[in-house]
């Protein structure tokens, strides 16, 4: 939701909304997130505005924490802060060695955000967590994880490490393709990108995948982590998530034309859910 047009992503947030989505989540790649999550939340009076994830990297504690407490009070508690840590190849590619201590770091950021004039409460944010110590981590300082390209065994994993009390909310990258050449001509470039990331491969080599499953991106590896098929197999799989412990699932549908927004998609899924 964060990419193109602000007007055409206001509408789409609108449509979302009356669709019966309860939460929408937009990216941080560096650049004006803030602004987008300002965007969607004048276009919506009901649904949540989660960063999925804002990039500890990229910004300062004390103005994130600023711009959250002016948006809820525009807008009421819908702004749901996900942050995350990112990867070493993305912030290095800018400043050779900056990616060091991310457990440290992280906690940094969370220790900002409680020191800044208007702190962000801990109910109002989260952590993309995917090994034990960050999970350890997001259980004690935040409402829960938000972990992204992970399947439904690590959400069994996180649900365990978290307890009963936080939230946890992982992203499931879905396709609505009922042929596995369209599916893969669809996310295998995409698929490949977040898997040379250190982070990524890491936590899916901890969930028992092979070199050989990373490196070819097998048909096992993909479909652990893409729903792909109809709508009764996307359904399928967030029943997954959610009997291994999930709260909410965040569906991040992909399609043949990567610039637009799927809304077709959307509401063919909005459809199914009913």
């Amino acid at each position: 939701m964060r990419y193109g047009d602000p007007g055409e992503a206001a509408d789409a947030a609108s449509e979302l909304e009356q669709l019966g989505f309860s939460a929408l989540w937009i990216p941080d790649v560096g650049g004006p997130v803030l602004d987008s999550v300002a965007n969607l939340l004048g276009a919506t009076t009901t649904t949540v505005v989660a960063t999925g994830i804002l990039n500890i990297w990229m910004h300062e504690p004390k103005d994130v924490a600023a711009a959250h407490a002016r948006l809820t009070a525009e807008h009421g508690p819908r702004f749901l802060l996900g942050l995350g840590i990112s990867h070493a190849p993305l912030i290095d590619a800018h400043e050779a060695g900056r990616y060091q201590k991310p457990l440290a770091t992280t906690k940094a950021f969370l220790d900002g955000l409680d020191d800044a004039e208007h702190p962000v409460p801990t109910d109002s944010r989260m952590l993309a967590a995917l090994g034990p110590k960050m999970l350890e981590l997001a259980a004690d300082r935040t409402a829960g994880t938000h972990p992204y390209l992970v399947t439904p065994e690590h959400t069994a994993a996180a649900r365990a490490a978290l307890g009963e009390g936080p939230l946890v909310a992982p992203e499931q990258t879905a396709i609505l393709a009922t042929d596995r050449d369209e599916a893969r001509s669809i996310a295998g470039k995409w698929l490949r990108g977040y898997l040379a990331m250190p982070n990524y491969a890491n936590n899916l080599r901890r969930l028992g995948f092979s070199e050989e499953d990373l490196t070819s991106v097998s048909d096992k590896l993909f479909d652990a982590l893409i729903a792909w098929g109809d709508e009764a197999a996307v359904l399928a799989r967030i029943d997954e998530h959610r009997a291994a412990g999930a709260d909410h699932v965040c569906v991040q549908v992909l399609h043949a034309n990567h610039r637009g927004f799927p809304r077709e998609q959307w509401r063919r899924l909005a459809a199914a859910l009913g």
